[in-house]
């Protein structure tokens, strides 16, 4: 773990935007003083926060999430590997902060009908659910892009009766629950799963399809949900 490496990604990230929005404050917007001040305190706080963040997952939920991959395919039970994949998908979405957002703002869309808690829990069931598929899927090698076609029709089907309010709300749903919580967990698992399955190189391919097949279950969750409560 680099911890120089981690803190320039850091830089590279934030700094055009603190630049930005400096530069806009001098030439454009003219903020208030103070509110200028709360603007760059709060972005040496982001800077410091993303960078811990990040020496985090590469620390600690990379290396476990690839080792508890490798570990259960090893063991030869699918139940049990598919069993882990839908709980770990679980809980990961659930304590992911973006995904906390999403149900507040679906609760103001809705007007109070989709409570965040069901919200919360319908996104994290898609994610579950579509976690333990995709790692079928690496175990079976069926094409990635046969699944993605599927997955999408599916939910096309589902738009077309849902309003459209809620059918971009459940495109982001999708890209939400993929958060900075979700991914390096996902990523990782489907790495080690697949490089017992077929090797360190198929490995490093496959673990990808695992966040794209994710994307697809909140939408379907959202979706779904919309048409129990109205």
């Amino acid at each position: 773990m680099n911890i120089r490496e981690t803190v320039l990604e850091v830089l590279y990230a934030v700094v055009p935007i603190i630049a930005f929005v400096s530069l806009l404050q001098l030439t454009v917007v003219r903020l208030p003083t103070d509110v200028s001040v709360k603007f760059l305190a709060g972005s040496v706080m982001v800077i410091l926060g993303l960078a811990f963040f990040l020496l985090g997952v590469k620390a600690g939920f990379l290396p476990i999430g690839e080792l508890i991959g490798s570990t259960i395919v090893s063991k030869g039970k699918l139940w049990l590997l598919l069993s882990t994949g839908f709980v770990l998908g679980f809980v990961v979405t659930v304590a992911d902060p973006s995904v906390q957002v999403l149900a507040a703002q679906i609760y103001n869309v809705s007007e109070g009908t989709m409570g965040k808690p069901v919200v919360v829990v319908s996104v994290a069931l898609g994610v579950g659910i579509f976690l333990a598929l995709a790692l079928l899927r690496i175990l079976l090698q069926l094409p990635i892009t046969r699944l993605l076609t599927i997955g999408y029709l599916v939910v096309f089907a589902l738009a077309s009766f849902t309003s459209p309010d809620f059918v971009t709300v459940s495109f982001d749903a999708g890209w939400v629950a993929t958060g900075p919580m979700t991914v390096p967990f996902v990523v990782a698992l489907g790495v080690g799963v697949a490089s017992v399955a077929g090797g360190r190189k198929r490995g490093q391919n496959d673990s990808f399809g695992l966040v794209a097949l994710a994307c697809i279950g909140p939408s379907l969750a959202v979706l779904i949900m919309r048409m129990f409560f109205r």
